[in-house]
């Protein structure tokens, strides 16, 4: 391989919504790490909506090479020289910014302080199945909705989460369960059921049907909070008949339409979880979220959380990742969808 470039998949053009991105093989500059940048040598990737997202944004004369895949695992192979939390060597993982190129690339930049220690127990490929969305639950459970991280508190307490399958889903019903909570997940199909019950989920109801009428004869008559994973338009009325007075709710996608006037009548707080917003913005507290993977990778390695990969690509390829896209375009997957290098 020549040390001076590394192989990059992207694409120029966004093309159809309903099919993978046109992926291109190109040859690029390998990039230097400069003041707090960590260059990773990228041994492991996933894919998330997110990048479909990115995708979808994309303008039709915009001609530059887009390169998405937040979640990475590999090693430091290079430290800029404000660096301070890491080594040359070190394993990592993390999910990036979505302002920066993303890292499905031979070698990626990436700023450390969004960075954590890749769990010692888990090889490359499972631990890039979970930077993502671990840290847009951490955020939203202890920090949008307050969630206490003492079980002992959340005691009697419930939280529905409404795409208990998905890729955050996955890692949110136990990450809950680990706080404490009576998780409540939503899926629609048997295969979904038995994931979120064997990941935690201590109940589940169909998202398609009512959700009053099911968590009645669950014997649960509201929930303290919701953390909704899907489109909150869709699930509108049903949250606000679901969540307690005064309860809280948070979702991961923008609401459109206007806020049931029912969650005003109950005190109801409504916020939303981004995690770029730390990393793009450059807030005070953007280390945060070296710490949270740090406490990820503990849990992992205590046995307390484990990964959500559920399907695994190799090499990354052109033909793997419109494979991996497609797969993640059909909007039934359950887990995470990772690729694992080499890079071919």
């Amino acid at each position: 391989m020549n040390l001076e470039t590394m192989k990059t998949f992207g694409f120029y053009k966004p093309g159809s919504k309903e099919e993978a991105m046109d992926f291109q093989k190109v040859e690029e500059e390998k990039p230097t790490a400069t003041g707090r940048d960590l260059l990773v040598e990228v041994k492991a990737i996933s894919v998330n909506p997110t990048d479909l997202r990115t995708r979808d944004g994309k303008k039709d004369d915009d001609e530059s090479l887009t390169v998405v895949g937040r979640d990475v695992a590999g090693v430091v192979v290079a430290t800029g020289d404000d660096c301070s939390y890491f080594n040359v060597g070190d394993e990592v993982f993390y999910a990036g910014t979505n302002n920066r190129p993303g890292g499905q690339s031979e070698f990626h930049l990436v700023d450390e302080r969004i960075v954590g220690r890749k769990p010692a127990s888990l090889d490359f490929a499972q631990a890039a199945a979970l930077p993502l969305t671990s840290i847009t639950t951490y955020e939203a459970l202890f920090e949008r909705l307050g969630v206490s991280k003492d079980a002992a508190d959340n005691k009697g307490r419930h939280i529905l989460i409404i795409g208990a399958a998905g890729g955050v889903g996955s890692i949110a019903v136990q990450i809950a369960k680990l706080a404490g909570l009576t998780v409540i997940g939503t899926a629609s199909r048997t295969e979904t059921v038995e994931w979120a019950k064997d990941h935690g989920a201590d109940h589940t109801i169909n998202h398609h049907e009512e959700f009053g009428p099911q968590l009645e004869n669950l014997g649960i008559n509201g929930v303290d909070y919701i953390f909704c994973l899907n489109s909150p338009d869709e699930h509108m009325a049903g949250m606000a008949k679901a969540i307690l007075p005064q309860g809280k709710i948070c979702s991961i996608l923008p609401a459109f339409k206007p806020l049931d006037l029912a969650l005003f009548g109950k005190s109801v707080t409504f916020v939303y979880e981004l995690m770029y917003t730390r990393s793009v913005f450059q807030t005070a507290d953007m280390d945060h979220q070296h710490m949270m993977l740090n406490e990820l990778a503990d849990w992992v390695d205590d046995n307390k959380i484990r990964t959500t990969m559920t399907q695994h690509f190799s090499p990354i390829s052109v033909d793997n990742l419109k494979d991996a896209y497609t797969n993640l375009l059909t909007g039934k997957t359950i887990g995470k969808i990772v690729l694992e290098g080499p890079f071919e």
